[in-house]
């Protein structure tokens, strides 16, 4: 009954709310009130209770929250600042049941790097400068395309002949750097009546470009291109009038939540994308998230064969592996190839590939590395471009964080199609 009348009568729920937020003042203050005082205060809330279980109508309940309303001015010290108290008090208890949600069920977490595509993609950058019929689109197309799809276009034409001045550092703009950060170009140009003059052009960049997005010196894997790129903006470049300085097109990196819960009631599973933490790990970064796709686990024997197929316990893993479907499904004679599934490398086969140096513990098929007990192995699904187990060995199963499950952002766009539960 209760329930019914909370949701089908407004007057019910105002003076349910209202006795609540008496006695809740009353709790506070009990310290500095006499007895007679509160004994008022709890008579009036108690009259209000008596009519609420019985079945008051409005007329009567809103007399009875005004008898509460007139013992309660009269007996409560009031608070300075009530309004800026009780906005404040809602905004933490907000944080804290964010902060909660984050710590033990749900972790937002950005893709920085091109490891793990083309399951997940980092950031990405194309130089439009080499593509001039890839039109930019206007104002309202690339609000949608920024918010909806995380695509920035960055375009500065020179309006007279020139040469830069300065490419300053990147920095926050109002708000941290981590939140929104710009960056300014100066350029020096030469009217047609020969004066210079400078001017300044200012570059948003996307909060998750993290150290790439600094023009000083760019570089990116453009996506599906399986080369890299790299141009500056320094100072002292000269350009022509109509030329494009800077026409550039970065793609934020996917973000995922990180389901921190499942694993505190089991051990993850062969296949899954696993987010975990650098620290203790020799040849990395130190405190660092990284993600990868968990290969083996503690007192396994693994190989990687020659033809890019991992062997566990002398099992070879191959396409109708659960999760390793798309790894391996790759033709036998296919070269590997930069963001694409092209199964494991081995250190013989990427020095044949043009890329040494990322399998120092598999030197070739023969090369067996046996996990410590309750220890991982993980690779990158992009693997001709990931720096994972191959070189840098086991960890313990304590950095763990958590499993990838969801791709929440970029929403839709021609560049993405992840977005949802389907993380492979």
């Amino acid at each position: 009954m209760f329930i019914f009348r909370w949701l089908t009568s407004g007057t019910f729920r105002q003076a349910v709310d209202l006795r609540r937020q008496v006695r809740k003042w009353v709790n506070h203050q009990r310290d500095l009130l006499a007895p007679d005082a509160i004994a008022k205060v709890d008579d009036a809330c108690e009259s209000l209770r008596r009519m609420l279980d019985e079945g008051a109508g409005p007329v009567q309940l809103r007399e009875g929250m005004s008898a509460l309303e007139r013992v309660a001015n009269d007996v409560l010290i009031p608070y300075p600042n009530t309004a800026w108290r009780d906005n404040v008090e809602v905004i933490l208890v907000a944080v804290a049941v964010a902060m909660g949600i984050r710590t033990f069920f749900l972790q937002p977490f950005k893709i920085p790097t091109g490891s793990m595509q083309p399951t997940l993609y980092g950031v990405h950058f194309e130089d439009l400068r080499a593509a001039p019929d890839d039109a930019v689109p206007g104002f309202i197309t690339r609000f949608f395309h920024a918010t909806l799809g995380g695509t920035f276009y960055h375009v500065i034409k020179a309006e007279a002949d020139g040469v830069i001045v300065d490419v300053l550092p990147p920095k926050g703009f109002i708000l941290p750097k981590f939140l929104l950060k710009t960056q300014t170009v100066v350029l020096r140009y030469r009217g047609d009546d020969g004066r210079e003059y400078d001017k300044s052009h200012k570059i948003w960049f996307s909060p998750e470009d993290g150290h790439n997005g600094n023009l000083r010196g760019l570089t990116g894997f453009p996506k599906g291109t399986g080369s890299e790129f790299g141009f500056a903006l320094t100072s002292g470049r000269q350009f022509k009038k109509g030329e494009y300085v800077l026409r550039l097109k970065d793609v934020a990196g996917d973000h995922v939540f990180v389901d921190r819960l499942t694993y505190n009631f089991r051990r993850p599973v062969r296949g899954e994308t696993m987010v975990f933490e650098t620290t203790g790990i020799s040849s990395l970064p130190q405190n660092q998230f990284y993600i990868k796709r968990m290969v083996a686990m503690g007192g396994e024997r693994v190989r990687i064969g020659n033809d890019r197929h991992l062997c566990i316990n002398g099992v070879r893993l191959d396409s109708t592996t659960p999760h390793f479907e798309h790894i391996y499904h790759f033709h036998s004679n296919s070269p590997p190839r930069d963001s694409t599934y092209s199964g494991h490398l081995n250190e013989l086969v990427g020095r044949l590939a043009h890329k040494p140096g990322l399998a120092r513990l598999f030197t070739d098929e023969t090369a067996e590395y046996e996990l410590r007990p309750d220890h991982y192995m993980v690779m990158g699904d992009n693997t001709m471009n990931s720096s994972d187990s191959r070189y840098w060995g086991d960890f313990s199963r304590t950095n763990v964080i958590g499993k990838a499950c969801f791709v929440y952002w970029p929403i839709t766009g021609a560049e993405n199609d992840r977005f949802g539960w389907a993380i492979r």
